[in-house]
This record gives structure tokens, C-alpha cells and sequence, in this order.
């Protein structure tokens, strides 16, 4: 027999082995569940009725007497209870972390990026993110950016598809492109164009996507060791996700590269502030970048798709939109509203969370349980499992929002026409406790700034009697096909 058939076999038994391994820890780790939920679950037989996983969880959490449900075979307990998610989120906060097995599902992508870490590693950035994004020096230099993108690129660029003979456009790409180029800016100081890349942005997006759709797909396999093993042979989707995960370390590395070079000692920009503390340590730079990208470009450009996509539909709320901004502004023909004005739109304010409460950027966010415990409603939950608390199904609960929980109502945040927030805890949309988000009100004022700077001059109707939203599975929201919208000028202002 020759050392090449010898080389064989025993390379034959030794995948073996590891598979038989894998399987036993497999059985051991997750036993077979036949209850009505994992069976449809494993089947995916909710398919045939629901369009999305998240609108199918949403319909058992509504069902659910406590607002809870188990996934026994993916251990997890998933629940839209506000009393649970604030006792999580603040209560029990420290028994309540990340915890190692979330932060192995993305470490791959986020590493010890701020939204994958715990402990010290967390508190750190946090409090780095705290100091940059409380200052008004980074509030003012962040307004001033997104202004400055509105005028010069996203005006023209719907002025001129509205001219055009077809009108029409797909919005969750123009956003995502805006959210790029705005969070390049405000995060690190640079113009896409100073990026020297191989290769076309376009590809470095459409990597960053794939990496999300990939990492988030192992958080809904029933066997983890399937995944795990998948890596360590670089076969299937793990080898997709290590390609994209390598073009996305040339941008950040490029990022980087480019920022020491301008240098960051008197700069304005997230990234230069973290970079005066930790300079030398590139992949603890480049996790901050990654982290930064996933909140600034995908989370942003979600909020604003999904609710020029409720818009297009609800041509009423367009029009009171108008009105505010009308008696606001008293017509005075600014491109731009100043932020002293934006405070007071409130109707504007309330459309926005409306249709985050409907489609928030981040549908459910996982967290483990260190030690065994019982939430409020009285759902046992034992250490070591995973516990999900979705705002998309929160949403959705009649529970929260009453009988009209299903209809588009700016009107349901407003008290004698002044915004009213609900507690956090009912809307998670921006987490809530020791982990509330911090660039929420940075957020806020650039999708506030958009909107209303668009809403003023156009008009958007998508395809005629309107669609199903099918997600694409990710980190954030995406949908699925893009939302193809037609852009006319608004009857009221016609621009020169």
C-alpha cells in the first residue's frame, strides 16, 4: 500500500470520526423536539403561510398567552413581554450578556467590535462612542455632513430620475449608497473617492451584505457544529463568508491606512478619536470600522427604506407631513431645515417611529442567560440559553398597540400634537437599559433631515396595489428585490 493510500485512509477516518463527534454532541446538545412549533419550524412548513420567519414569530408571540415561545431546537426562548425585555435589559442586566456563543456566531465579521462584546472590551467603547457622540463639536460636524450629501447628491439625483421618462428608482439603493457615503464621512473623515481600492465599491457592498446574510443564517441553524465544521473544512457557505469577510477587511484596512495617513489628532471623526487611544492596534481598528458601518450604512438605510416604502402607500400621511413642514418652515424655500426647526416637526417625528414600530432596522436581538432564572411572566429560563427579544413581533402585538396595532397611525404618538414617547421597553427599536443605543438621536436628525428635505419636493407611488415585504436574512432589515419607486415632483413646489 503507498503512503499516498495510507494518506487517504487516514484522512478518510479522521473526517469520519470528527462527523460521528459532531453528531453525538449534536444529539446531546439539542434533542429532538416534536412539538407543533419545531416540527414546523425543522419542516419549514410555516412557509406556506407566512412570507417571512419574523412575520411567522410574530403570529405564535401574538397567540402566546405570556408573549413568550420556546424554540426548543434551537434553544431559545423568544418573547415580546415589555416586562421581560426589561428585566433583561436593566433588571438583570449582568445575567443577561452577549455571552461567548452569540459572540462566536459573528466574531468571524464583528470580532470585539462595541454590538459582539461584553465586560471591560464593551464598557471601553462604549464610553469612547459616549464622549464622541455626546459633543456638540461631532453633532454639529455630523449635521453639516449630511446637509452638505442631501444638497449636492441626493436632490439632484431624484430631480433627475423624477425628469426622466420612467421615474422610476430603487430606493433602498439609493439609500444604502447615501448611508455609505454619509457615514464615511461622519465615522472617519473620508470621501468614498480617497478609498485606493482594487475593486468597485459596489462589490466591497455587496460583500459586506453576503456577510451578513451568512452570519445570520448561523444563528438559525438547529445544529451550530454543522456550521462550526463547515468552517474548519472551508467548504459551502463558510468559504463564501471567509471571501466576503476578506474583502471587507481590504476596505476597513484601506480605511484605516488612509485615516493615519490625513492623520486624526485634531479630527472630528469617530474613528480618529478611537484612534488616538488605541493607534497601533489595527484589528481592534478594524473592528471598530466594521461596527460602525453595520449602525452608520445598514441600519440607517433600512429606517429610511421602510418608511418611504409606508409613504409610497399612505399618501395621507405625506400630505399632513407637508402641512407641518409648511406652517414649520412658512414656506420660505430652504433645501434644508435647520435643527432647531426639525424639533419642531413633531407629526414628522411620530410618521418616523410609526414605521420603525412596523419595520425596525434590527428585528430581535439575542442575549444568553449566565445563570438559571425566571423572567416575569414566569417562563423559566434555564443557564446557558439563549433568550430573544424581538421588536419586530413587538411591533406587531395587539397587547402593546391595541386592535389597530396593523395600521400605519403617526397619530398614535402624538398627545394635542406633541410627540410622546412610549417606554423604551415597549419599543426596543433602539434597545433600552445599559445598551441603549447611543448614536439614536444622531440617527434620528439624519433620517429626519432626509425626509423631510425629500418629502417636500417629491412624491413616491411603488408598483400599483402594492407588494408583500419579503426580507432578505441578515443583521439588519433588507428587502428582498429592492423597493422600485416612480419619483415625481410634488404638485405644490415644482423646483426650476
Amino acid at each position: 500500500m503507498t503512503t499516498n493510500h495510507l494518506a487517504f485512509l487516514f484522512f478518510s477516518f479522521a473526517v469520519g470520526f470528527v462527523l460521528f463527534s459532531a453528531l453525538l454532541l449534536l444529539l446531546r446538545k439539542r434533542p429532538w423536539c416534536s412539538c407543533r412549533v419545531c416540527e414546523a419550524y425543522m419542516s419549514s412548513s410555516w412557509a406556506a403561510e407566512f412570507d417571512n420567519l419574523c412575520d411567522w414569530y410574530a403570529h405564535l408571540l401574538r397567540e402566546s398567552p405570556s408573549g413568550t415561545i420556546h424554540i426548543h431546537v434551537l434553544g431559545n426562548t423568544v418573547t415580546a413581554n415589555p416586562a421581560n425585555v426589561e428585566y433583561m435589559l436593566r433588571t438583570r442586566f449582568d445575567n443577561f450578556p452577549k455571552g461567548k456563543p452569540f459572540s462566536a456566531l459573528l466574531g468571524d465579521l464583528l470580532g470585539q467590535g462595541i454590538f459582539n462584546v461584553d465586560g471591560d472590551a464593551w464598557r471601553f467603547q462604549r464610553k469612547m462612542a459616549s464622549l464622541a457622540l455626546g459633543s456638540v463639536a461631532v453633532r454639529s460636524y455630523a449635521l453639516g455632513i449630511v446637509s452638505d450629501e442631501i444638497r449636492r447628491c441626493l436632490l439632484p439625483l431624484l430631480s433627475s430620475v423624477a425628469d426622466r421618462g420612467d421615474g422610476v428608482v430603487d430606493l433602498q439603493d439609493v439609500f444604502r449608497k447615501f448611508a455609505f457615503d454619509t457615514i464615511c464621512k461622519i465615522s472617519f473623515g473620508l470621501d468614498r473617492g480617497c478609498l485606493e481600492l482594487s475593486m468597485p465599491m459596489s462589490e466591497f457592498a455587496a460583500a459586506f451584505d453576503t456577510a451578513s446574510r451568512l452570519s445570520a443564517r448561523r444563528g438559525t441553524a438547529t445544529a451550530p457544529v454543522v456550521w462550526k465544521l463547515k468552517r474548519l473544512l472551508n467548504v459551502g457557505s463558510e468559504r463564501e463568508l471567509k471571501r466576503a469577510i476578506r474583502m471587507i477587511n481590504m476596505l476597513a484596512e484601506e480605511v484605516i491606512r488612509q485615516r493615519r495617513k490625513l492623520g486624526f489628532a485634531s479630527s472630528h471623526d469617530l474613528l480618529s478619536r478611537f484612534m488616538g487611544s488605541v493607534e497601533e492596534d489595527d484589528k481592534y481598528l478594524r473592528d471598530i470600522v466594521i461596527s460602525f458601518l453595520l449602525a452608520g450604512r445598514d441600519a440607517v438605510a433600512s429606517g429610511l427604506t421602510s418608511f418611504f416604502l409606508l409613504l409610497s402607500q399612505h399618501p395621507h400621511v405625506a400630505a399632513a407631513m407637508r402641512d407641518e413642514i409648511a406652517s414649520v418652515t412658512k414656506g420660505d424655500g430652504d433645501d434644508l431645515v435647520s435643527y432647531e426647526r426639525l424639533k419642531e416637526m413633531h407629526y414628522v417625528h411620530a410618521a418616523i417611529y410609526e414605521s420603525m414600530r412596523l419595520f425596525p432596522p434590527v428585528q430581535f436581538d439575542s442575549k444568553f442567560c449566565l445563570e438559571d432564572d425566571v423572567l416575569p411572566d414566569g417562563t423559566f429560563v434555564s443557564k446557558n440559553t439563549r433568550v430573544t427579544y424581538h421588536p419586530y413581533a413587538m411591533g406587531r402585538m395587539e397587547s402593546i398597540w391595541g386592535p389597530d396595532w396593523g395600521e400605519f397611525k403617526p397619530e398614535r404618538w402624538l398627545r394635542q400634537g406633541a410627540f410622546t414617547p412610549e417606554s423604551l421597553f415597549k419599543y426596543p427599536v433602539f434597545q433600552a437599559g445599559q445598551r441603549v443605543c447611543l448614536g439614536k438621536e444622531l440617527a434620528m436628525v439624519e433620517m429626519k433631515t432626509v425626509i423631510v428635505s425629500i418629502v417636500s419636493k417629491f412624491d413616491f407611488k411603488g408598483p400599483q396595489g402594492g407588494r408583500t415585504v419579503k426580507f432578505v436574512p441578515g443583521l439588519t432589515a433588507t428587502i428582498s428585490g429592492g423597493v422600485p419607486a416612480r419619483v415625481t415632483r410634488c404638485a405644490s413646489r415644482r423646483l426650476p
